[in-house]
């Protein structure tokens, strides 16, 4: 059994992996393979419902070795997920552990800046402890 402070993997597929970290935050680890369009929904629908079963507003989202997502991906995230993830499951904080590409972090800009008016606040940062501090300083 591996210990308390080791992260649940709660679902994984081609996209990338969720954990459940005990200090009350889901990671979302994108991988760096590609990825179909329904892997990519696959994984926000699991990020939304972790959220909604675990009673968490915050999201630690790790892209360090992610491709760039798709304007079909974007589109989907921003006119679908993002109002239902902020709406019904309550999310409201993400920390993002940007990649060294430069395509990728444009691609993730525009989902950053088209959260359409929700009560959501993203932050990018470099290192993991810098976004874990952050997130565990925002409310529950």
């Amino acid at each position: 059994m591996p210990p308390a402070s080791t992260p649940a993997v709660y679902f994984a597929n081609a996209a990338g992996r969720l954990s459940l970290d005990p200090a009350g935050f889901l990671r979302a680890h994108w991988s760096r393979g590609p990825r179909s369009l329904a892997d990519t929904q696959a994984l926000f629908v699991h990020m939304a419902q972790a959220l909604q079963e675990h009673g968490w507003g915050r999201i630690l989202i790790n892209q360090v070795d992610m491709p760039p997502f798709t304007v079909t991906e974007q589109q989907w995230v921003t006119s679908h997920w993002l109002p239902q993830a902020v709406g019904a499951a309550g999310y409201r904080f993400g920390a993002v552990l940007v990649s060294p590409q430069v395509l990728t972090r444009l691609a993730t800009a525009y989902i950053t800046t088209h959260v359409q008016g929700l009560p959501l606040v993203y932050r990018s940062f470099e290192r993991d402890e810098d976004a874990v501090a952050w997130l565990l300083s925002q409310p529950v």
